[in-house]
């Protein structure tokens, strides 16, 4: 039969269907997404040169959007090329839905068409899933038991073939010393990928098609990177990483300086094992994949946690002097600021880059706190405010003393652990860091995750992981089109920690206020930084240069935006989107909705269709915009207007500002 009739069933059933070609006996295996749009087959006993592996392609609205392509696996147990035997085929049509209080929807769609099939060569056993949802395609391949093995060391390869050399937007090649996930993206031709790049990976197929390679569901594996393929101009492969030699990091910026052992097998599982989801998302254009990028969650497993009702989404202050009146005026500010926690940042327990820096001692680095630091003082009165302590914790003392920390950390009243320059990349540093959030979880600690991790679906399973870094974020003075570039790439993965700064003299240079103030809204956090190198206005002094350019808090009336934003929302809608150029994305809370846009380096006049409104409400929104005539430091401007849902309104926006709205039901506000 004919690919151009495949598509043609596959559109008017929405089912999966077992296609045989006449010519040469083979079978393929195709499903669709519900919509019929996204076509994944596989031809489990066929690749192009019949030698590496089991292969697929995929197609949208019959398109070809992958080429033949191919699954390479390479292990001493097990052959995986050449010709397979079908034992059987199972199949699914999933039609669902499920609940969460942490992410950018309350409620998550979780449609798909799914395939396993069940393949045999000699004494040789391997599964084969697949899925088609509407936001994208993922597969995966299951080691079952079988005879003589109970241990499996393997790699594996996936090489992405394409019909032409589409633009994408890749992080920098990974090397010794470079933080390629805190990295920044460019637009390059796929035929310049370098090694080592980040997933997701954005890739622009044609005008109403942009997809981005992706993973999901990784807890006890080796991460997997893209490279160019040297096979052809037009393909990629993935690969995963190697074991670190040594844990060796620089000790300013984190990032690994050993060398990886890339001549040995990557992965070992007892048997069976499912390998993590790889996963192709899809949509017509970058808004539609970052608001459909709930499909790496729903990749994930279930929450395994019973009860959750201890973790608590917010917004958090990093408390800088490391002292008790510190701690106590921190306390105070985020109180009368609707915040949930403080922060307190490295040098608590020693310098943590010393491996003999105990975690379990308060012991303070006198670079950067002279003290007194009565860490059990400070946490009752936070307990009397309702307020949470986070403590940070470098991976050094964390590898070494988790089992201590976590009974300790409760007895001292903490409320969570920010983990600090964590191993990434090879498959035991993968296990050991989601395993630790497990542990945090048995002792209710929420978990933010920093420097080079990247998430792929974890909090669904253990939603006391709150967030995590692995972004170019504030820290690193990122400009509005950076940060444009960020949302429409990095934010595909799920939550990111991007340490808002307010005052800092680097908000000149990243964008404008209204700008900062928008990011709130357009970076999604469940636990949001704000603040970063600020300090409450009754705050010690600070002056030993650890913090960057340190400000006092003031008292612009624009802060209210900051006190009133969730950070976790109902729905989610984008506005408008071009990468590197506009973002606009307004989130719903209950009933109120919150409106951030961040503008690059060309001046924009934009026209926003407040249709997503309730049509049976007039509204009462605050419009936050920058503007020199202001008389105040942060030159805010500030202005209620009345709307409804078919209202529209012009923002002319300059280079590099942005703006925010908060959107309330008139009927709601308080007379």
């Amino acid at each position: 039969m004919p690919r151009h009739s495949t598509y043609k069933i596959a559109l008017c059933t929405l089912l999966l269907f077992v296609l045989t070609v006449s010519c040469s006996n083979v079978s393929e295996y195709s499903i669709a997404s519900p919509n019929g749009k996204n076509v994944f087959t596989v031809f489990p006993d066929y690749s192009k040169d019949h030698s590496k592996g089991l292969s697929f392609d995929l197609r949208y609205e019959g398109e070809p959007v992958l080429l033949p392509s191919t699954l390479e696996l390479i292990t001493d147990e097990l052959d995986f090329k050449g010709d397979w035997s079908i034992l059987r085929v199972d199949e699914q049509n999933v039609q669902s839905s499920w609940t969460t209080k942490f992410g950018e929807l309350s409620e998550v769609p979780d449609n798909y068409q799914e395939i396993k099939i069940h393949l045999q060569k000699g004494n040789s056993l391997i599964n084969i899933i697949a899925r088609a949802y509407d936001e994208g395609v993922a597969f995966s391949y299951e080691i079952p038991e079988q005879a003589n093995i109970d241990m499996l060391e393997l790699d594996e390869k996936i090489h992405y073939n394409f019909d032409k050399d589409h633009m994408l937007w890749s992080t920098p090649k990974r090397e010794k010393g470079v933080l390629t996930a805190q990295g920044e993206y460019k637009k390059i031709p796929m035929s310049q990928l370098e090694t080592g790049i980040e997933r997701p990976l954005l890739i622009e197929i044609k005008e109403n098609l942009k997809i981005a390679l992706a993973e999901a569901n990784l807890v006890d594996y080796a991460r997997l990177s893209y490279s160019k393929n040297t096979s052809s101009d037009n393909s990629i492969m993935s690969s995963l990483d190697g074991k670190m030699e040594e844990g060796v990091q620089d000790t300013i910026t984190g990032a690994l300086i050993s060398e990886r052992k890339n001549d040995v097998f990557k992965v070992k599982r007892k048997l069976p094992f499912q390998s993590p989801w790889r996963v192709i998302m899809m949509g017509e254009n970058e808004g539609e994949l970052l608001v459909h990028n709930y499909i790496i969650q729903n990749l994930s497993e279930p929450s395994k946690l019973k009860d959750d009702s201890w973790v608590t989404p917010g917004k958090a202050l990093r408390e800088a002097t490391l002292t008790t009146e510190g701690g106590m005026v921190a306390i105070d500010f985020v109180v009368d600021h609707n915040m949930q926690y403080v922060l307190f940042d490295a040098g608590w327990y020693g310098n943590e880059m010393y491996e003999a820096s105990d975690a379990t001692t308060i012991t303070l680095d006198p670079k950067r706190s002279k003290g007194p630091f009565d860490i059990e003082a400070i946490t009752s009165y936070a307990k009397e405010k309702g307020i949470g302590i986070i403590l940070y914790v470098n991976r050094r003392a964390l590898e070494k003393q988790l089992d201590e920390i976590l009974p300790l950390y409760k007895k001292w009243g903490i409320a969570g652990i920010k983990f600090g320059f964590v191993r990434v990349g090879d498959q035991e540093a993968t296990a050991w860091l989601h395993s630790a959030i497990k542990k945090a979880s048995d002792y209710e600690f929420i978990v933010d995750v920093h420097d080079e991790y990247r998430p792929t679906g974890f909090s669904r399973t253990y939603p006391n992981l709150l967030t995590q870094e692995g972004i170019e974020g504030d820290e690193e003075s990122p400009t509005n089109e950076q940060t444009l570039n960020t949302m429409f790439t990095r934010m595909l993965a799920g939550a990111a920690d991007n340490t808002v700064c307010y005052y800092n003299s680097r908000v000149n240079r990243m964008g404008s206020h209204a700008s900062q103030l928008a990011k709130t809204v357009c970076l999604f956090s469940p636990l949001q930084l704000l603040y970063w190198y600020d300090k409450p206005a009754s705050s010690l002094e600070k002056n030993d240069g650890l913090w960057g350019d340190t400000k006092h808090i003031g008292n612009e009336p624009e802060l209210e935006f900051f006190d009133a934003v969730p950070t976790t929302w109902d729905d989610t809608k984008v506005l408008h989107a071009k990468i590197g150029e506009i973002g606009v994305i307004a989130r719903r809370k209950g009933s109120e909705w919150f409106v951030g846009g961040i503008n690059g380096n060309s001046a924009q006049q934009l026209q926003l269709d407040f249709s997503f409104l309730n049509e049976e409400e007039t509204y009462i929104a605050k419009l936050y915009t920058d503007d020199e005539t202001v008389e105040s430091r942060t030159k805010v401007k500030i202005e209620a207007i009345q709307i409804t849902n078919s209202d529209t309104r012009e923002i002319a926006l300059k280079p590099n500002n942005g703006f925010t709205m908060h959107i309330v039901p008139a009927s709601e506000i308080k007379k």
